[in-house]
């Protein structure tokens, strides 16, 4: 079941004296249950517009967007007490505890004190919960912002930039509470970031954008393999006699600290047989993979 769902969306901004700006042109957008789904684009490339009109704080001018089967924005208030979110960078009482902060929002949603312990725990911040929140660094109050997202003990929940200006022992935290989240079985993330390291680490499909158009989406593993190097990182017990004999068959190398890099190489066995047949053998052979940042940089420099 997709629990986000966004065909042919539309939507531009008109100022006055200026033409139309597009923000989304056509996009089309699936999130599958029980998962964590990366959103990523360069900066103007519409996910926050894309999250923005999700949540009905703007109205696409064409298409379809669906949250948990239903049509938004005319049946978002069917939808919305099971959807958590954290759009920007959280705004709390200074002067309040983070668990009286919390308490006051559950108090407006109907959340029982209990259920704000729940998430307290959650986050890892009941020992916690009684100090200012002044006082607590970035990354507990990032977590105490997806504390007040869990209240309603949403299905789907949404995190736009979660790690912003965080340091990293703060992104560290954000990093371990998502991959958390996303393994409880129950909670559906929908995860917007430019820290592609971290998408690569927490979540299991990816989403890519750019100019408000899809480019790529699938398991994080898929759209990795679409970047594939063709780079295999060899070592040999003779490294010399190794580079002598796959330059002589017409391999192009480089070096590493304690290896070669073979370059553009379509089936690995070409080298084991290469190397075998001059009496050589290896001690590594490995395919360097595409990390998402390159891929990210390929495919949406390609669309611009």
């Amino acid at each position: 079941m997709a629990v986000v769902e966004v065909e042919g969306a539309h939507k531009s901004y008109r100022r006055r004296g200026k033409p139309a700006q597009k923000a989304l042109d056509g996009l089309d957008l699936s999130v599958a249950e029980h998962r964590v789904h990366g959103f990523l684009g360069p900066n103007g490339s519409g996910k926050t517009t894309t999250i923005r009109a999700l949540l009905g704080l703007v109205r696409v001018d064409s298409g379809t967007m669906r949250l948990l089967d239903r049509p938004v924005p005319d049946a978002l208030p069917e939808v919305i007490g099971s959807v958590g979110a954290l759009v920007e960078s959280p705004l709390f009482f200074p002067n309040f505890s983070g668990r009286r902060n919390l308490r006051l929002l559950g108090g407006v949603a109907g959340v029982s004190h209990d259920r704000v312990e729940e998430c307290l725990e959650i986050v890892g911040l009941r020992d916690r919960g009684e100090d200012k929140f002044k006082g607590y660094s970035l990354g507990m109050k990032q977590r105490l912002g997806i504390a007040a997202a869990l209240l309603k003990s949403p299905t789907l929940l949404v995190l736009d930039e979660p790690s912003n200006g965080l340091d990293p022992a703060g992104i560290r935290e954000v990093r371990e509470l998502i991959r958390q989240l996303g393994s409880d079985g129950q909670t559906t993330v929908l995860l917007s970031s430019h820290l592609l390291a971290e998408v690569q680490q927490v979540c299991d499909d990816v989403t890519i954008i750019a100019r408000g158009r899809l480019v790529a989406t699938g398991a994080v593993a898929d759209v990795l393999a679409t970047g594939s190097t063709g780079d295999i990182r060899l070592r040999a017990p003779d490294h010399q006699a190794a580079y002598d004999v796959l330059t002589a068959a017409g391999f192009t190398l480089t070096p590493l600290a304690d290896a070669w890099l073979v370059h553009g190489v379509t089936d690995p066995s070409t080298i084991t047989r290469a190397l075998a047949a001059e009496d050589q053998y290896l001690s590594e052979l490995s395919p360097v993979a595409a990390d998402l940042e390159s891929v990210f940089l390929d495919l949406t420099a390609e669309d611009q």
